[in-house]
């Protein structure tokens, strides 16, 4: 099983305002909204809030609308998108499942709630910050 930093994700009333500050103000680079192709949210599932993405050329960096009732509308625990996150992406989600589990760690499985394309699971380290690990879609066995 491979870990590797994906993205931070800040949350924000003003998304814009973010997303000019850190690519305007401290020059790093947009990412087009079309290279994240998003779930369908419904009135009872998804998330809908607006999200924009900057890059320094490896990480990422996630800009998404503050919902302090996703997690209530996907019928979870843990909101990704009340105060933020750090983001893995993952080759085998199942064995960092199993880890959890064996580990007694409480997690939210979004699936494909946000993205099309990663299968999404939150959970929280020690101190409460909020973790995700996420694979790819196209790579689950």
């Amino acid at each position: 099983m491979k870990l590797e930093f994906h993205h931070i994700n800040l949350v924000a009333d003003d998304v814009d305002r973010l997303h000019d500050f850190y690519t305007n103000v401290l020059g790093l680079g947009d990412i087009p909204q079309q290279n994240f192709p998003r779930s369908e949210a419904t009135e009872d599932a998804g998330y809908d809030g607006q999200i924009r993405f900057a890059t320094d050329g490896s990480m990422q960096m996630h800009l998404a609308e503050r919902d302090f009732d996703v997690a209530f509308k996907n019928d979870q625990v843990i909101n990704p998108v009340s105060r933020g996150h750090i983001a893995f992406r993952t080759d085998d989600l199942a064995a960092v499942l199993r880890i959890l589990n064996e580990n007694a760690v409480p997690y939210s499985d979004y699936g494909t709630a946000f993205s099309k394309e990663w299968h999404q699971v939150f959970f929280r380290d020690p101190e409460g910050n909020v973790v995700e690990v996420h694979q790819q879609v196209a790579t689950l066995g």
